[in-house]
C-alpha cells in the first residue's frame, strides 16, 4: 500500500481537545451531537478518504497521507485509540447527509440487529453484493459505533444507510418484502425477483411482530443436519445466504 509523502502537511501537536473529543465519540450521543465517528487503521481511512466522506481530522504516527495531519507517537496513539493493538492511524471524519433510498433495486432491512460484529459483516456483504441500500430500525445498533466501523473494513463508505420507522417504510415501499423465518417457504426454491427487500430480525428474537405485520412473502434456510437442533443461523451468515441466492440468477460478470 502507498501513499503519497507530504511533511508540509502535517502538524506536530496533539491537544487535551483532541483527547476529549475523540474519546466522546465512543458514546452515540456524542457521534450525534458533533455529527462526527472514528475510524481506526490506514485500509479503513484510506477506503473513506478516497470516497465521498469529509475529513474533520487526522491522528498518524507516521506520515504516510497526502492531507493535513497531525503526527502522533505510539504512546499518544495508543491513548486515544479504542483498539488493543492500534494500527498507525486514527481518523474522525464527518457523517453523511441522508441520501434517498433507490426503491428499485435490491435492499437489505434490518430489525433490531443489537451486535456491532453482526451489523459491520452485513454492511461488508452488502457492499460486496452491490446492494447500496441497508435500512434499519432504531434499536438497530449506530452503524458510526467504532466496532461496528471496524469490522467493515471501509465498506462503510459505499453503502447507503437510513435509520427509520421500519413498519412504516414496509408499509409504503411498492416492491415486494421478504422476511426471514424459521419457518418460511424454502428460499432454494423460490422464484426471487431483482427487486425487493429482504428483512431481518434481532439475533435472538427474530423479526419482530410489528414488521411481521407489514412483511409481503415469509422465507426460510432450511437445516440439513440430521438431528435438526440447531436452533437458528447467527444475522449475518443468514443475510451471505440470503443475498447470495437473490443475486444467484442475475449476477453479471
Amino acid at each position: 500500500m502507498h501513499f503519497t509523502h507530504n511533511k508540509s502537511k502535517y502538524i506536530l501537536m496533539l491537544t487535551k481537545s483532541h483527547i476529549k473529543l475523540i474519546a466522546s465519540l465512543s458514546q452515540k450521543k456524542f457521534r450525534t451531537q458533533h455529527q462526527l465517528f472514528i475510524v481506526e487503521g490506514l485500509k479503513g481511512i484510506k477506503e473513506f478518504l478516497n470516497s465521498s466522506f469529509e475529513l474533520h481530522q487526522l491522528f498518524s504516527v507516521e506520515n504516510v497521507f497526502n492531507v493535513e495531519a497531525i503526527l502522533v507517537s505510539n504512546q499518544e496513539l495508543k491513548k486515544i485509540s479504542s483498539l488493543k493493538t492500534p494500527n498507525t492511524a486514527l481518523a474522525i471524519f464527518k457523517m453523511p447527509k441522508l441520501k434517498p433510498i433507490n426503491e428499485n433495486v435490491l435492499v437489505v432491512a434490518l430489525d433490531n440487529v443489537r451486535d456491532p460484529g453482526n451489523l459491520g459483516t452485513i454492511i461488508r456483504l452488502c457492499d460486496w453484493f452491490g446492494i447500496k441500500d441497508l435500512v434499519c430500525n432504531s434499536a438497530t445498533v449506530d452503524c458510526y459505533n467504532p466496532k461496528v466501523v471496524q469490522a467493515t473494513m471501509g465498506s462503510l463508505s459505499r453503502v447507503n444507510i437510513s435509520y427509520l420507522d421500519l413498519p412504516q417504510f414496509l408499509k409504503e415501499i411498492k416492491v415486494e418484502t421478504f422476511g426471514t423465518f424459521m419457518n418460511g417457504k424454502n428460499i432454494y426454491i423460490q422464484n426471487l425477483p431483482k427487486q425487493g427487500v429482504i428483512i431481518l430480525g434481532n439475533e435472538a428474537n427474530g423479526i419482530s411482530e410489528s414488521v411481521e405485520a407489514v412483511i409481503d412473502k415469509r422465507i426460510s434456510i432450511p437445516r440439513f443436519g440430521d438431528t435438526q437442533a440447531t436452533e437458528s443461523l447467527n444475522v449475518a451468515t443468514a443475510t451471505a445466504i440470503a443475498l447470495s441466492e437473490f443475486k444467484r440468477g442475475f449476477t453479471e460478470m
